[in-house]
């Protein structure tokens, strides 16, 4: 046997190595989720469907979820992903929009100064007084 050879099945054995490793790995967070769902959790459904979950059957592995107007019973196995958990926290507010994300090197406290003074109105600024004159008469005339 040339080294080559013996090169290329160690690097065939590494690959497969990993590839049964990144298996297990799915199939373990697969599980977690899996075990994870409650009553009131938002999903979505491998199929894409967002829904929320009204009732679990553990012994069918069946899942009763309502998206909508519709209710339908699907397998447990058809949760794709947990998008909010049933006893999550409420979310935080952000002072920026989404619309007023900071530029590129621009400081998040600069871009949250920048939009609280555009929102206040200037103070230099001379304050307009109306006295009941109509635009461009004289006052004094």
């Amino acid at each position: 046997m040339d080294p080559l050879s013996l090169v290329m099945f160690g690097l065939i054995a590494v690959l497969i190595f990993f590839m049964f490793r990144n298996g297990k790995k799915r199939q373990q967070a697969q599980l977690e989720m899996q075990n994870n769902v409650r009553p009131g959790a938002q999903v979505m459904l491998q199929s894409g469907i967002f829904a929320t979950i009204e009732s679990i059957d553990e012994e069918e592995n069946r899942v009763t979820v309502r998206s909508g107007d519709s209710s339908f019973v699907v397998h447990r196995n058809a949760i794709g992903q947990i998008i909010t958990p049933a006893d999550a926290p409420a979310e935080e507010t952000t002072e920026l929009a989404p619309d007023d994300d900071p530029e590129f090197g621009e400081r998040v406290s600069e871009a949250q100064n920048s939009a609280a003074s555009e929102e206040a109105p200037a103070e230099d600024a001379p304050a307009t007084e109306d006295n009941g004159t109509a635009e461009g008469e004289n006052p004094k005339a």
